[in-house]
């Protein structure tokens, strides 16, 4: 059984560098790079522009009618994405490549913004019809009319299916197991069954009652959590700029300790970062889409909520986690990187984000820790379902939809039994194969997107709206 756990992890291990290799990393930089660039870094200079455009009107009717509002597919979208990553996954980068990830991540995030707005655009370009007449979409529609290449459509759609299982299903339920476990002592296998039937009546109603659901989860679970975790950056706010210049240091460093080779530190940092941050905030995977595609928002409105998603995903949500976990004091790099970087100096995943949450509210940080995780991998679970609902009918049909949720209800207590560690190397994998097809389409089609901006986009190099008045930012 060791001889077969030790391959197995073995060939893990070569998929995950084949799939995250300098190819995927140097694809994800390129393309959020053209788009940051042919835009004048949007998301920066506009940054008023797409909040107001998002947030600031994501209560109100505008009357379009899809299968959802367009809050409620944002809300859909961020429950995707505000999930394990946001408390795990920092943990676990921070374990897996030191401080120094959260500097790649900030990069990685910072133009995966523009990724995101461009798989959105696209998306709504290319957005297509259910059998009721509502609005559906997604990387593969883009792929298979934009490129006009259904096997490559469907490679990554089947990549999507996988990755809904591993980093959308397996991951959330293992955390969330992982942390009721450590909290309230109960059995992963009880959690794992709870979770499942609580899931499966929820995606039975399909993506209506999917985004009711996460409409009413996601702002309370953001605002609680963010917080808590602001808080414990407050107490320890003397900390602050240590920890910030230990994370600028380590994003370079050198450091044999944890790797044994120089160099390593960098590249394992840089690897760790991206596909940490990849995996929390989706940019690049082009998996958000297809929930804000439901609400049949126009092409560019579309983008600028795919800009919010990235910003408040992890500009935002992770940043917090790393600084809470690091101003926390639970988190001894110099003691870990002497002694090898070996991850049994640390606890892993959601129980060091726990232990920072205990160190400042004592045991009671504990439980506000594991209720906020189960709250967020659950929204997770629901978004990811959806995504991989929609894979399924794209390759099979529609009653493949059917299947895949019992499907994808039974890997939810597969995943709580399973380690944590296999588990991130599963999800980090097949998220990195869905990359690869999807950022091939979005550079590909990257001339229509760029158009597109410039026709909407306001400061698109001195262009007015189609309505002839001046743009937000031309105007100031």
């Amino acid at each position: 059984m060791e001889h077969a756990n030790g391959a197995l992890r073995l060939v893990l291990q070569a998929l995950h560098q084949l799939a995250w290799g300098p190819g995927t990393i140097g694809m994800l930089a390129l393309c959020g790079a053209v788009f940051s660039f042919a835009t004048g870094f949007f998301q920066l200079r506009g940054i008023r522009y797409w909040l107001g455009g998002t947030l600031g009107r994501a209560f109100r009717d505008d009357g379009r009618r899809g299968a959802t509002t367009a809050f409620q597919s944002a809300c859909t979208a961020l429950a995707a994405t505000l999930g394990t990553g946001n408390i795990a996954g920092v943990a676990t980068a921070l374990v897996a490549g030191g401080p120094g990830a959260v500097f790649w991540m900030w990069v990685s995030a910072l133009l995966g913004t523009m990724t995101a707005y461009a798989e959105n655009v696209l998306a709504g370009l290319y957005r297509g019809a259910d059998r009721d007449g509502n609005p559906v979409g997604g990387a593969m529609f883009y792929i298979e009319k934009g490129l006009h290449s259904r096997p490559l459509a469907a490679a990554f759609s089947f990549f999507c299916l996988l990755g809904s299982l591993g980093m959308g299903n397996m991951a959330q339920a293992n955390s969330i197991a992982e942390g009721l476990r450590d909290v309230f002592r109960l059995p992963p296998l009880f959690t794992g069954l709870v979770v499942a039937a609580l899931i499966g009546v929820a995606i039975a109603g399909g993506i209506g009652r999917v985004g009711k659901v996460t409409e009413k989860i996601v702002p309370f679970m953001a605002f609680a959590y963010t917080g808590g975790a602001v808080l414990i950056v407050v107490l320890n706010i003397g900390r602050l700029p240590g920890v910030l210049a230990l994370i600028l240091r380590e994003a370079f460093s050198l450091r044999a300790g944890l790797g044994g080779a120089a160099g390593y530190g960098i590249a394992r940092a840089l690897t760790v970062g991206v596909a940490r941050g990849v995996s929390s905030n989706e940019a690049g995977l082009g998996s958000s889409v297809m929930a804000n595609s439901a609400a049949g928002c126009a092409p560019v409105e579309q983008g600028m909520w795919g800009v919010m998603e990235v910003a408040v995903d992890t500009l935002f949500m992770c940043t917090l986690t790393a600084l809470a976990i690091l101003c926390s004091g639970v988190y001894d790099f110099e003691a870990y990187a002497a002694a090898g970087g070996s991850s049994e100096q640390l606890p892993n995943g959601a129980a060091l984000t726990a232990d920072a949450f205990r160190a400042a509210f004592g045991p009671a940080g504990g439980v506000f820790l594991a209720l906020s995780l189960t709250l967020f991998a659950f929204s997770t679970l629901l978004g990811w379902s959806f995504y991989g609902s929609q894979a399924a009918e794209y390759l099979w049909g529609r009653r493949a939809a059917g299947v895949y949720k019992a499907v994808f209800v039974g890997v939810i207590v597969l995943g709580c039994v399973t380690r944590l560690e296999l588990v991130w190397e599963i999800s980090d994998t097949f998220n990195g194969f869905m990359a690869l097809p999807n950022l091939a389409a979005v550079l590909w089609l990257s001339p229509q997107v760029i158009r597109e901006s410039r026709r909407h986009l306001p400061g698109q190099k001195g262009k007015r709206r189609p309505d002839g008045r001046k743009n937000h930012l031309q105007a100031e």
